[in-house]
């Protein structure tokens, strides 16, 4: 049971799961960790990710409203940035599992294809 202390510690980090919880989120989130400073103009966002501005703008929202990135306007040019270094951390791991992940599914597939091949009921001999 959780003690009413830990309870917004928890609904903390569940709200910075929810903000990575959508592939174009993370997709932004990559593109400001390569980025110089980490940061970025929301024209290169759009470049590169190909989102439609207003799409793109609510995603930014999401990581703003969740403290993942912040942003800064400099006359008509937005500028995000990670809000905190270990973002890019989070997403070296995230990347490190999914790459053991897709390792392991590509051996279980090899041994697959190395299984005899039994005949079907009901297909030709």
């Amino acid at each position: 049971m959780l003690s009413p202390a830990q309870a917004p510690l928890y609904e903390i980090k569940a709200n910075l799961f929810k903000a990575l919880a959508h592939p174009a989120r993370i997709r932004i989130l990559e593109l400001l960790a390569a980025a110089p400073d980490n940061a970025a103009q929301v024209s290169h966002l759009l470049a590169e990710t190909g989102l439609e501005a207003s799409h793109l703008s609510q995603h930014l929202a999401t990581l703003r409203k969740h403290k993942v990135v912040t942003s800064v306007r400099t006359a008509n040019v937005v500028t995000y940035r990670l809000a905190h270094p270990g973002i890019s951390e989070l997403l070296a791991i995230a990347r490190i599992f999914l790459l053991d992940s897709l390792a392991d599914s590509n051996q279980q597939l090899r041994l697959a294809q190395k299984l005899p091949t039994g005949h079907l009921p009901g297909s030709p001999s």
